[in-house]
This record gives C-alpha cells, structure tokens and sequence, in this order.
C-alpha cells in the first residue's frame, strides 16, 4: 500500500520492516522478503542466558500453534555466530530459525533499543505477510510475556485465505 512508510530506525507499526538475510543454526540463510506470511521477529540479548532461554523455550512449545493457527512463523536473531545459535537450538531443541546476526547490523536497521543503556534489548515484532510492522513489543525483563504478546498481535492480523479460492 502507499500508505507503507520504510523506516531505517526504530520500526514502528504501520513501517515496512527492512530486508534481511541471516544464516540459521543450520547454516541456512533465511531472507526476510522470501517469506510470504506473517513472521514474528524477536531480538534477544544473547543465547544461552536465562531469559532468552525461556523465552526460546516458550516460543518453542507454541511454533506448531503459530503455524497452525496464523500460518505464521517465528525467527530469534541475536548477536552470536551459526555455531553458538547451533548449540543454543540442539540444547534446547528448537523447532524454528534462531539468526546469527554478528555484526548488529538486521538489530540496528530494526532500530532495536538497547536496555539499561548498554545491553542489546529484547523486542519482538510482528510482521504482516506483506512485511509491514503491526506489533511492537519491548520489554527486557518479561521474557515470557513476548509469545503471548505475538500471538495476540497474530489473532488480529486477517486469516489466510486459500489461494486456490480465487481461480
């Protein structure tokens, strides 16, 4: 739609989320563009922590629901290389893309606030099909708030329709 704004900082609702493509714990690259259906993109602080764990783990048990139910999908992106993001997935084992984003730099076209300053922040956006911000969340300490916050964002987005209802 014209009425899409593309943003280089802080994206904000109603903004064409920027392209990115990031390899996964797998080594695959996923590119933002190529997906077409709603996409819930958390940034967290760093793998392996408490909150990120929990927050992964709770992202975690709901992806089959997120697919199912909004056919959506979900990617984490921090700053730590394929091999940290291998680890942190196969300890946990998670059932959706975590992105090695090393140099900061999907986090800064984001505009992701730091926290307390100094610490990579924990936010999480919902992306429609087409790519426009319609959820922004921030908040650092919850780490468990943000699947519920995502997939209420996810509810209020249309339902897919079948594509072969048109023909």
């Amino acid at each position: 739609p014209a009425s899409v704004k593309v943003s280089q900082l802080n994206l904000s609702v109603g903004e064409a989320a920027p392209d990115f493509a990031l390899k996964d714990q797998n080594g695959k690259t996923v590119k933002r563009s190529s997906i077409k259906k709603p996409l819930v993109v958390y940034f967290y602080p760093a793998d392996a922590t408490p909150g990120c764990t929990v927050q992964a783990n709770n992202f975690n048990e709901q992806i089959k629901d997120i697919r199912k139910t909004y056919g959506a999908d979900v990617v984490g992106i921090s700053g730590q290389d394929v091999e940290s993001k291998q680890e942190f997935a196969r300890d946990l084992g998670l059932n959706f893309s975590i992105l090695a984003d090393e140099d900061d730099e999907v986090r800064a076209a984001f505009g992701v606030p730091k926290a307390l300053f100094v610490l990579p922040g924990r936010v999480t956006y919902v992306l429609d099909k087409s790519g426009v911000c319609v959820s922004v969340y921030n908040n650092m300490a919850d780490a468990a708030s943000h699947v519920e916050k995502a997939t209420d964002a996810l509810s209020e987005l249309p339902v897919a329709s079948n594509p072969l209802a048109s023909i």
